[in-house]
């Protein structure tokens, strides 16, 4: 209940609609009622015992009560009947079942026009939140987590939202009020009758909650399920290129089947159980229904009740209307079990509060000046130590290399400068000011990073340099000559509006290497963060991108990553890193001179590596 009463507040904003809604959907049960109730008088005329009706002898008095609409229908059923004769009265009655049937239905049109168009307002709600909790969460979140799962959430787990909540909606609203409004008119043709029914109905009602109960239990599993279905197709997109060269197909496919045969066994346990609501409920009601056949028959055989037969036939006809409003409402509860189970998902991750925020009274960091100080720096993932006493001074127009063996914590360190992560102790300062009590938005304006893997973007050329700027088309083609890309763009189809495909696929690793420092360069930052950016490249490639990054570097203060000794030689000073603490730390010359250091091994290893190749 806890997860439906949170969905329904994406419907708050748009509250206004519900009282036209109640209105409309009032409106659509009373013409629906009086449909039935017509069926009393029609049977008069047709067994020849309107006589016996209770005609009034004048037009009563207005009052909002069932009493007052049937006594002024039978007054002037009563004078069509003495103006028209029977046939006339016959006329009559089908005149007013097809107006109630026309009304009836317009009204219920409405509603359903109404309740579409907030259902729409409130599912576009939840994914919104939903995406800019996303783009809020830190780094570190995605690393735990699967992205097939999370695509899940926003695809399957809104759209089961959509279908088995908010659409369900106008069934929680509209079958109590039909229910209400039939028992209403039920008890006002007998009472006896209406009690002994309200009797038998609470003990369908139970059954049916129990299986409402098992399907919220199977409906976890299903879309926990899904979830792990749509990770194995990310990663076989994703990874397509290893899963030929490797000749996986069998074995890849092998996991795709055992999450789709799981996926579509608890489906199926799910439809089975949610489908068998439908026919309980409606066995259920065409039992008390002919219990109330029983009893009523009795009474009136007994003499205990003075109702006529066509009121008799009336009472069972109306009564039988209820059991569509009934079944519909058990359908819905079924239905909603899945559904709460998808909002669940899609909330659990609403509610993830973000590790990184900007503090309440967060300064805008000032232009980048003077230096940057690592003090007392410290970082763990957890309970592992990462980085520890790195303590660093970066002067304003300066180039610093982080080199050492893998795991030893450098692109960490390089994280922590724009605040992917905060430190777990000591400090970042950037002119004296601590990052994390500037914005984060602050802090990451005067920031650029070119990164080992070119992030870009299923779109042309153009927009990817120009990302999220307002550069113009001879701005960004500038940039594009300082990045050494200018030529090979020249080359493609279109030029700069040439699309390049899911993450840059349509071009070589090169390319889409000086794409990215382009679109570094346009931005133009005060600090520009390298991490590894000419590892996975060819030597031709490595050329102009090394070039392209020289002329990026040039006036800026620079912290530089690398595998390659060779890139980082011209650095005012090296650090080197070994299991998270700095080792050695000096120009390319000294760390050579250290007899036994680290740096000096690293350089002779890839000499010698040099030297086989």
């Amino acid at each position: 209940m806890k997860t439906y009463l949170r969905i329904l507040q994406y419907a708050r904003p748009y509250a206004d609609f519900l009282p036209l809604y109640l209105l409309l959907t009032v409106l659509t049960i009373v013409f629906s009622i009086f449909n039935f109730t017509l069926i009393i008088p029609l049977l008069d005329v047709l067994f020849d015992t309107t006589d016996k009706s209770p005609v009034p002898a004048a037009l009563p008095g207005f009052s909002l009560s069932a009493e007052y609409f049937k006594d002024t229908f039978y007054y002037h059923f009563g004078q069509v009947i003495a103006e028209r004769g029977k046939l006339g009265a016959l006329s009559f009655v089908c005149v007013f079942v097809v107006a109630s049937v026309f009304f009836s239905n317009v009204f219920r049109y409405l509603s359903l026009r109404l309740i579409a168009r907030v259902r729409a307002r409130v599912i576009r709600a939840l994914r919104l939140d939903l995406y800019h909790r996303i783009i809020q969460l830190p780094l570190g979140y995605f690393n735990g987590e699967r992205k097939g799962d999370l695509m899940s959430r926003f695809t399957s787990d809104v759209q089961e939202v959509e279908t088995s909540v908010v659409n369900t909606l106008t069934g929680v609203i509209r079958e109590p009020l039909t229910i209400i409004f039939y028992f209403i008119v039920l008890f006002s043709i007998s009472l006896k009758l209406t009690l002994f029914t309200l009797v038998l109905l609470p003990i369908s009602g139970g059954l049916i909650a129990s299986l409402s109960k098992r399907l919220r239990t199977q409906a976890k599993r299903s879309q926990s399920t899904l979830g792990s279905m749509l990770s194995v197709i990310d990663e076989t997109l994703g990874g397509i290129r290893v899963v030929k060269a490797f000749n996986a197909q069998a074995y890849i496919t092998g996991k795709f089947e055992d999450q789709n045969d799981q996926y579509a066994r608890t489906s199926r346990h799910i439809d089975n159980t949610r489908d068998l609501a439908s026919p309980f409920s409606e066995f259920a009601g065409v039992t008390v229904v002919a219990g109330l056949l029983y009893f009523g028959g009795t009474l009136i055989l007994g003499g205990e009740s003075n109702l006529s037969a066509a009121t008799f036939i009336g009472y069972i006809v109306i009564f039988s209307q209820v059991l569509t409003p009934a079944k519909a409402l058990s359908s819905s509860f079924g239905n909603i079990q899945r559904g709460l189970v998808a909002g669940e998902r899609v909330l659990t991750i609403i509610d993830t509060d973000p590790v990184l925020r900007d503090k309440p009274d967060a300064q805008v960091l000032p232009e980048f000046r003077h230096q940057i100080e690592l003090r007392n720096l410290q970082f763990a993932y957890a309970d592992a130590p990462v980085l520890q006493d790195i303590n660093l001074t970066i002067e304003k127009g300066k180039t610093v290399a982080l080199v050492g063996p893998s795991g030893s914590g450098k692109s960490t360190l390089a994280d922590l400068l724009p605040r992917f992560y905060d430190p777990t102790g000591g400090q970042i300062l950037i002119d004296g000011h601590d990052v994390r009590d500037c914005t984060i938005h602050s802090v990451r304006e005067q920031m650029g990073i070119v990164t080992q893997e070119s992030i870009l973007f299923n779109d042309t050329i153009l927009n990817n340099i120009r990302f999220n700027t307002e550069a113009t088309e001879a701005e960004v083609m500038e940039a594009a000559r300082i990045a050494n890309a200018h030529d090979f763009i020249m080359a493609t189809p279109e030029g700069y509006h040439t699309l390049i495909g899911d993450r840059g696929g349509r071009l070589s690793g090169g390319q889409r290497q000086r794409l990215s420092i382009a679109r570094a360069i346009l931005r133009n930052p005060p600090i520009l963060i390298l991490d590894e950016a000419t590892s996975a490249l060819d030597t031709e490639s490595e050329k102009l991108v090394q070039e392209a990054l020289t002329r990026l570097m040039q006036s800026r203060t620079s912290l530089v990553i690398a595998h390659r000794l060779s890139t980082v030689q011209h650095a005012d000073e090296i650090i080197v890193l070994h299991q998270g603490r700095i080792a050695e730390r000096g120009t390319h010359d000294e760390l050579l001179r250290q007899p036994g250091g680290l740096y000096q091994r690293l350089s002779q290893m890839q000499a010698t590596n040099a030297a086989l190749v």
